[in-house]
Formats: C-alpha cells, sequence, structure tokens
C-alpha cells in the first residue's frame, strides 16, 4: 500500500473520482499543511490555522500506479489558478500535489512539466508541489459527501465540472 495526498479546492470534489478507482482502497478529506494540531472545519475555515483541504489516498500500487493517480489529479483542477478552485477561494483551497518520498516528488515534478509542455492551458501552471505533513481527517460529515449529500455537493461543484468538461474531456 502506498499514500498519496492532493489538495484541488473543496475536499469534496475530491474525492469521487478517486474512489471509484480499482486499486484505490480509501479516499479521506482532511486537513493538511498548516500549525495548529487536529483543526476543526470551522477553525480551517477561519484561515488562522494555515491548513489546506486535501485528500488522502491509501492505494494498492500493484493495481493503480502513482503515476495513474497524478493523472486523476490533474484532471480535477485548474492548475492555473494558485488563489484557490473555482467557487472555493483562499490558501486553504490551493492546489497542492503533497509528495511523500523522493520517488513521489520526481513523478510529481516531470507530470507538472509535461503539462505545461502541453501547451493545454495558456497560462503557467502553478500547482505547488510540497512534502507532506501530518494530516488530519476532516469531521466524518465530510467523508465521502458526494454520496450522502448529493444535491449539496451538485451545487458546490457545478463551475468545477462545467471547466473539467471544457479543459480536461
Amino acid at each position: 500500500m502506498e499514500r498519496a495526498i492532493f489538495a484541488g479546492g473543496c475536499f469534496w470534489c475530491m474525492v469521487q473520482p478517486f474512489e471509484e478507482r480499482d486499486g484505490v482502497l480509501s479516499v479521506l478529506s482532511g486537513y493538511t499543511a498548516g500549525h495548529v494540531p487536529n483543526p476543526t472545519y470551522e477553525e480551517v475555515c477561519s484561515k488562522t490555522t494555515g491548513h489546506t483541504e486535501a485528500v488522502e489516498i491509501i492505494f494498492d500500487s500493484e493495481k493503480i500506479s502513482y503515476q495513474d493517480l497524478l493523472q486523476i489529479y490533474w484532471a480535477q483542477t485548474d492548475p492555473t489558478d494558485a488563489f484557490g478552485q473555482f467557487e472555493d477561494r483562499g490558501d486553504n483551497y490551493r492546489p497542492v500535489i503533497f509528495y511523500s518520498d523522493d520517488r513521489q516528488r520526481k513523478m510529481a515534478e516531470q507530470s507538472k512539466a509535461d503539462l505545461q509542455a502541453s501547451g493545454r492551458f495558456d497560462q503557467p501552471i502553478v500547482t505547488q508541489i510540497e512534502a507532506a505533513q501530518p494530516f488530519y481527517p476532516a469531521e466524518d460529515y465530510h467523508q465521502a459527501f458526494y454520496r450522502t449529500n448529493p444535491e449539496r455537493y451538485a451545487l458546490s461543484s457545478a463551475r468545477r465540472h462545467a471547466f473539467l468538461e471544457e479543459n480536461w474531456q
């Protein structure tokens, strides 16, 4: 088993694309890269903890590779927007690939360089690549939100889905 941590705006929108893939064992919504241990959602939203909403993915690398997860990740984000994603604005929604080791770092950097070279976007790819820090699971009501609150999920992800359809399909 391996672990990947990705931030791409609201963590509600980052679960389903990974959770439905063969080889992904679990996807947890949570918080990382801040200075307050065990933050709450309210604390993170106050923008005083330094945390970013993210997902922690545990996967079987014999069934799905980290490279595959990177490709899924890119196709869920606007990699040209450093100040949040879609409806979600601010540092707690910034796009980041958090690497666990040097191999993941190199793969993330190469995939970012490949995306920039592809010409898919006219603007620079600004997604950050940072060392993984402690990951704190979000409250239970945030987990698998697309399944437990499908109507609210659909409303909160409309702009994201329109962008993804236009730029990644």
